[in-house]
């Protein structure tokens, strides 16, 4: 069993509010759940407004599979045009425990 992890840390542009900050990461977090089939949510930054870190992991039965889905899920993030990435961090879990 292959799991990788991503975190994302990105500024909300023209966000004025938390409620407007979480309009546009609920879209990210859902689309992303729903079109990629990956864990995700928001993980840090909670109570600012304008920065918020995200997290999504995929889980598979081979790296090269598990690494492509998060590399769609990465291009995605990238593609908002409502957001700008400040960090991409990914993680291998050892699951063999």
């Amino acid at each position: 069993m292959f799991v990788l992890a991503l975190r994302v840390e990105l500024l909300v542009l023209n966000s004025q509010s938390l409620k407007a900050k979480r309009h546009v990461v609920k879209s990210l977090v859902e689309t992303a759940r729903s079109r990629f089939h990956v864990a995700s949510s928001e993980v840090d930054f909670l109570d600012l407004w304008q920065r918020a870190g995200l997290g999504f992991a995929a889980v598979g039965s081979s790296a090269n599979h598990v690494e492509s889905i998060i590399d769609e899920v990465e291009r995605f993030v990238w593609s908002h045009p409502e957001v700008n990435i400040l960090m991409c961090e990914r993680s291998w879990l050892d699951a063999s425990t």
